[in-house]
């Protein structure tokens, strides 16, 4: 099979309509979509990305008016959520609809759900006349995507078609907030922070995650975010011995040489290219990655959680 390359959202929801898999963009990563209604098309994105199969997905909505047919309750903690921030890069988790699929929450009775921020994104939602789950749409394991060339190094052959769009906003998945509960919880760091959510509920908290327990959130379990190449996680006081085939990224220029240097101006920046670095490094042939940390708050949080484990699946 061929993947086909369009720039149309209508050509494009034309494969949903039909069950096929299509990946396109949002503000975070590129995503991989599949009727969530149709069992078998969500089937083949678990297929094509070798993604386990209890790693739930998320939903994705063109439209306020969708969420009513995912979810059986929003709670008034979504509502607050949805008002204040709805398009956002930002994932609700909600007590499921029956008419969603197990397969798609992977077995559980909550499934997350977001709208997108991305223009291109709700155009082709809009055009699928359907929610889409939709995961990131790599190679399970490997750095998510933030252009279509990702994409398509990752899954040509493997889906039905990739809607091509600009380089992602963001660069970095949703937060994910279950708020299933009275005290909403973060499950997954993202660009909406901890202290966004807490202006508009100020019980809002960050989930510990136990060992051995069932995850409710993409991203907290399996392998996630890593190159081929070793990542190390450093401050700008650290040692480096100077090797060949290393490479950098970090707010500041460090002291030794490396075959490979970004430099980012904020942690925004930082945020927005450290996957595109990584698969960068993977072509370049780069086997240790030293990824300078930075200060846990706003975004920060999110990439440093990305970092750790992106180095941490390697040990």
């Amino acid at each position: 099979m061929i993947t086909l390359l369009t720039k149309l959202p209508v050509e494009a929801a034309e494969f949903i309509k039909r069950g096929g898999i299509v990946a396109f963009p949002t503000e975070t990563v590129y995503g991989l979509g599949a009727n969530v209604f149709d069992e078998k098309a969500v089937a083949k994105i678990f297929e094509a990305k070798r993604r386990p199969a209890d790693n739930p997905l998320i939903a994705h909505v063109g439209s306020l008016e969708q969420i009513a047919a995912l979810t059986s309750r929003i709670t008034p903690s979504a509502q607050k959520f949805i008002e204040a921030f709805f398009p956002a890069p930002l994932t609700l988790v909600l007590p499921k609809s029956e008419k969603v699929p197990l397969i798609a929450t992977a077995n559980l009775e909550t499934i997350g759900v977001r709208m997108p921020k991305n223009e291109l994104a709700r155009e082709f939602l809009r055009c699928c006349e359907t929610p889409i789950v939709a995961p990131s749409a790599n190679l399970s394991g490997k750095p998510s995507p933030t252009d279509w060339q990702a994409v398509f190094e990752d899954l040509n052959g493997r889906i039905d078609c990739i809607l091509q769009g600009e380089a992602t906003e963001i660069g970095l998945e949703s937060t994910v907030v279950d708020c299933t509960a009275d005290v909403p919880l973060i499950l997954r760091t993202g660009a909406i922070s901890l202290e966004d959510l807490q202006r508009v509920v100020p019980e809002t908290e960050v989930y510990q995650v136990k060992k051995d327990e069932i995850v409710r959130s993409p991203g907290l379990k399996h392998r996630h975010y890593s190159p081929k190449a070793r990542v190390i996680l450093i401050n700008r006081k650290s040692q480096i011995a100077n090797r060949k085939s290393q490479a950098f990224i970090g707010l500041h220029k460090p002291p030794e040489k490396f075959d490979l240097v970004k430099i980012c101006a904020s942690a925004a920046e930082y945020a927005h290219e450290v996957f595109a670095f990584f698969r960068t490094c993977d072509r370049a042939g780069i086997t240790t990655i030293y990824c300078e940390t930075v200060a846990e708050s706003g975004i920060g949080r999110a990439l440093m959680d990305r970092l750790r484990r992106a180095s941490e699946s390697q040990e």
